[in-house]
């Protein structure tokens, strides 16, 4: 005598086949809401490296102007501040924590179907 699962599988196999793309559906899914965690985090990295780059060459012109002009204007340093602003707005955003728990919901539905085939048997 087989188990109900086994007799279940081997007269209706689409049933499987069925739930195998549920989760494969449900793990692509899950997958490219990391990846596009990931990204925007990697795409706040290097827009602060241009941003703090684009700082660092304003700040110098800056500093030439000023002393080649023996004068202070207040856009000298408001200019390369804004970069400076922009630098710090991109490293808080990357450097905000990623999702501790990954594919949670995945993790569930697998929970759930674990207890339904103890249930099973």
């Amino acid at each position: 005598m087989l188990h109900p699962l086994f007799s279940t599988l081997v007269q209706r196999p689409d049933l499987l086949v069925d739930h195998l793309s549920a989760y494969t559906a449900l793990f692509g899914q899950e997958a490219k809401t990391a990846g596009t965690e990931v990204i925007q985090r990697l795409l706040a990295w290097v827009l602060a490296v241009v941003c703090g780059s684009i700082f660092l060459v304003l700040a110098g012109i800056s500093l030439i102007l000023g002393f080649s002009q023996n004068q202070f204007h207040w856009i000298l340093v408001v200019v390369p501040l804004f970069a400076l602003l922009l630098t710090a707005l991109a490293v808080s955003k990357a450097k905000k924590p990623l999702p501790t728990e990954h594919f949670p919901l995945l993790k569930e539905q697998l929970d759930t179907d674990v207890v339904a085939l103890r249930m099973a048997s």
